[in-house]
């Protein structure tokens, strides 16, 4: 297992993190695994046991078995806590009352002292903001998670699913007000779906932000077992559950061209598409959920799978985002400023 820092910190990460949306029971969330604590305990245990010092949760996840699932598997393990970096998050719908979501002070306080009595915890090493939300001020949340990290509550704040603009809004409210700053962003992205190189990539470089993947396997489209022209595995969770959205025609084609690298390597389609990413700078870590230990193994070596350069670039270009602007336009601009002046 390799290790990356975490955006601008000194917080070594694994390249690989331990996704838990597999863990619990509740609701529609039991499409996804539905795991039951003997499970969780071996998948943590393993996890750990090969080098992942990472572990991505969240509040609403089976709406809060997830979170107490891993906190006992931790404890039943018997893993130090100190060589652990657990990140959880907040926002969606944990109660029907009226501020049972959302990202107010009121509802982040709730979550953070529920998630870390699920836990066991006494602190939460990353605590994210799960999505946008379109009623609270920025300025409300990000001064509620200052406070939490100064009570020594949780140590670093990150977002997920947000735009370059809300991410940058966030960052520049923080400076403006001395709060803690966002270190990370948790996106989607895959090498079936790239949306996120457009303006994502540009402000991870310019502010030094961290990237956390969710969905690395586009929902397990890209585990090897779905194929062009046929129906999808009536064990796919895909039949419950077709999520993330993808465009069916540019994802095919990607599994076609990792299907014959795959095959010179002697290794699964989901570990030459972890491996792609992996081969990203601009990726902190790949968050990977497992049902069973075969498959949390298999997505594990990934770490150790290196593409040639050709295979790569054979990779990037069967899966390559369409042109628009005004990225042609700046690529255009650029060269005139790429080559120094010749006298």
């Amino acid at each position: 297992m390799k290790y990356r820092l975490l955006g601008p910190t000194g917080l070594y990460v694994s390249e690989i993190c331990l996704g838990t949306m597999t863990f619990g029971n509740q609701g529609f969330w039991s499409v996804m695994g539905g795991l039951g604590q003997a499970d969780v305990n071996q998948i943590v245990k393993t996890a750990f046991d090969q080098g992942v010092n990472f572990i991505d949760t969240a509040n609403v996840y089976s709406f809060g078995e997830s979170e107490s699932l891993l906190g006992q598997a931790i404890k039943d393990t018997g893993i130090p806590r100190d060589q652990l970096i657990v990140a959880t998050k907040s926002t969606g719908p944990m109660n029907e009352t009226p501020n049972g979501r959302g990202q107010s002070r009121h509802h982040i306080f709730n979550e953070v002292n529920a998630s870390l009595k699920r836990l066991q915890l006494d602190h939460i090493d990353l605590y994210q903001l799960h999505g946008f939300d379109p009623l609270t001020p920025l300025e409300e949340s990000l001064g509620a998670l200052h406070d939490l990290v100064r009570m020594g509550k949780i140590r670093y704040i990150g977002l997920c699913n947000m735009s370059a603009w809300h991410i940058m809004k966030a960052l520049a409210i923080s400076r403006e007000k001395n709060y803690s700053e966002v270190i990370s962003t948790q996106s989607y992205y895959t090498i079936a779906g790239r949306d996120v190189e457009r303006e994502i990539f540009p402000l991870l470089h310019d502010q030094k932000l961290g990237l956390l993947v969710w969905s690395p396997l586009a929902g397990g489209f890209l585990s090897g077992k779905f194929k062009n022209n046929s129906p999808l595995p009536a064990n796919s969770r895909r039949n419950d559950f077709d999520f993330p959205p993808i465009q069916r025609e540019r994802a095919y084609a990607c599994i076609d061209a990792m299907e014959p690298i795959a095959q010179n390597h002697g290794v699964s389609v989901a570990r030459v598409a972890l491996a792609w990413l992996l081969s990203k700078q601009e990726v902190t870590s790949v968050i990977i959920g497992a049902k069973r230990i075969e498959q949390l193994n298999d997505n594990l070596l990934a770490s150790e799978l290196i593409l040639s350069p050709e295979e790569i670039s054979r990779l990037n270009e069967v899966s390559a985002l369409p042109v628009e602007y005004p990225g042609w336009m700046y690529e255009m601009q650029g060269k005139y400023r790429s080559t120094p002046p010749v006298k």
